[in-house]
């Protein structure tokens, strides 16, 4: 229920605040609803699908398109192109990046949204190939978009993980709790875009 809840939302054009309003309910409440940490007594169930303008079954209805993680691979990707020509985002002026050691990931460089205001970021990132598990995995109310440079990675999603190459793409939930890993010979490089909710 709770991507349910989410897709709903977004295509009513509100946000969380929006919605906890026009339902008299809490916006942390809702978000936790969003979130699959809490689940909504039928009282509340009621007022949100309310709120949104839908019927309850709609609300709860389960549907196999519900999925919060969209993997698209390279041989996929409509209209299909290359990873090499957006490689060149690894360095200003289309210059390629010079080799990474392996255990000294660079920074993340913004390319795009550093401007006050702006919903979205974009950076370039080099992962670490260090275990996942050295590190505490990121959530956070909004979603992602990453897409492969170069190399490959080791996306985790919770419970769950997915090994991308370049040109593959990932798309999700950024409340769902992940972390992305170099895996491989060469250094990875993604593009990541984050958008934020209000």
């Amino acid at each position: 229920m709770s991507v349910k809840l989410k897709l709903l939302r977004v295509q009513a054009g509100l946000t969380l605040e929006a919605l906890a309003q026009a339902a008299g309910l809490t916006r942390s409440y809702v978000s936790k609803l969003e979130r699959g940490v809490s689940t909504p007594s039928i009282g509340a169930g009621l007022k949100i699908a309310k709120a949104l303008g839908v019927t309850v079954e709609e609300l709860f209805a389960d549907s196999p398109d519900d999925d919060p993680v969209v993997i698209t691979r390279a041989e996929k990707a409509s209209p299909r192109r290359a990873a090499a020509p957006l490689a060149a985002l690894g360095q200003p002026g289309g210059k390629k990046s010079p080799p990474a050691a392996r255990d000294e990931p660079r920074p993340p460089r913004v390319v795009s949204g550093a401007q006050p205001n702006h919903r979205m970021v974009a950076f370039v990132v080099t992962p670490s190939d260090e275990p996942v598990h050295n590190h505490p995995m990121s959530h956070h109310e909004g979603e992602e978009l990453l897409y492969v440079l170069k190399g490959s990675i080791d996306l985790r999603l919770a419970r769950r993980t997915e090994t991308l190459h370049a040109g593959d793409s990932a798309h999700f939930n950024s409340s769902i709790p992940h972390k992305i890993t170099s895996v491989g010979k060469t250094p990875a490089s993604v593009l990541l875009v984050i958008a934020q909710e209000d």
